[in-house]
């Protein structure tokens, strides 16, 4: 489990895509700043957000998070830790450095009452046991090392038992295995927040910081005659694309702030597919949008 944040994350890419083959369960928390290279190292940004999506080689996915306070920091990572466990798949705490150095009350319950997902133990005879099975819907048991199972761990295409199998039939099998597990239960590993959304003209859609900054955007139209909702992307990646198709169909426009020069709003754009406008509001990052310019946004996609 790695803890990194802003150009140090691109140093892992390599291992991220090794995680994803071997099916790895490890958290991975990004704590987001200005760049590129060193930038501003104690600014805030949110331009990471492609990068660990599809910063590794090859065709895979991965689950990342977006907190936007201290609590919800310690809580996605308590999540963060059971979809890894859950899918045996690298997962990201796609935080920013505002949150990341926010003052704020955290309750931390007794472990007790904190809900930790197992891990998945392989039980039966030992020669029967593989550590990989291509169903495309969930991840298979795990063993202990030094128990006495046998079986094979490389970063290249393999068979159920780990060894290499290089052909084409099989790299069908693994890629669309590592893709399916996660595609198949995103309705299950999807998290929103939505407020106002009833009757909405405009939707608001943003992550992270941004989303606390565009409460008083959304505040600020509905004073001024708007009817203004927002949603906020708790789950990154995979991405709500049914959810944005779905809102794309009863509003006028749907406005993406984000504290990068466009990221998310692609996937935004994909999903609604012409149904409404959709307005980028970029920042290219060292601090966080005024309110006003999100509301100027709102008020163009509201004619």
């Amino acid at each position: 489990m790695t803890v990194t944040s802003g150009p140090g994350f691109s140093l892992m890419m390599e291992h991220i895509g090794l995680a994803v083959m071997t099916e790895t369960p490890l958290v991975i928390a990004n704590v987001q700043r200005g760049g590129p290279s060193t930038g501003l190292p104690t600014l805030p940004a949110q331009q990471e957000m492609m990068q660990v999506r599809w910063g590794s080689h090859g065709d895979y996915r991965i689950i990342a998070l977006c907190p936007d306070s201290p609590q919800e920091f310690f809580d996605l990572t308590v999540e963060a830790f059971n979809l890894a466990e859950t899918y045996r798949v690298p997962t990201f705490i796609m935080a920013d450095e505002t949150v990341g150095h926010m003052h704020e009350k955290v309750i931390i319950p007794p472990a007790t009452q904190i809900g930790v997902v197992p891990r998945n133990w392989y039980q039966g005879p030992k020669s029967d046991y593989r550590p990989y099975k291509f169903t495309g819907k969930e991840a298979s048991p795990m063993v202990k090392a030094g128990d006495g199972y046998r079986f094979h761990i490389t970063g290249l295409t393999h068979d159920e038992r780990g060894y290499p199998a290089l052909t084409v039939e099989q790299n069908q099998k693994v890629v669309t295995h590592l893709i399916e597990k996660i595609d198949s239960n995103a309705d299950k590993i999807i998290r929103l927040e939505e407020k106002d959304m009833e009757g909405a003209e405009v939707v608001v859609v943003s992550y992270g910081i941004t989303s606390r900054i565009v409460s008083k955007a959304v505040q600020d139209a509905q004073k001024a005659g708007i009817k203004t909702g927002s949603l906020r992307l708790i789950t990154i990646w995979p991405f709500a694309e049914k959810r944005i198709k779905e809102v794309a169909g009863k509003v006028k426009a749907i406005v993406v702030p984000e504290i990068n020069y466009g990221q998310m709003v692609l996937e935004v754009e994909r999903a609604a597919a012409g149904r409404c406008k959709v307005i980028s509001v970029p920042h290219c990052g060292g601090a966080v949008h005024d309110p006003d310019v999100i509301l100027a946004a709102i008020k163009e996609g509201a004619k």
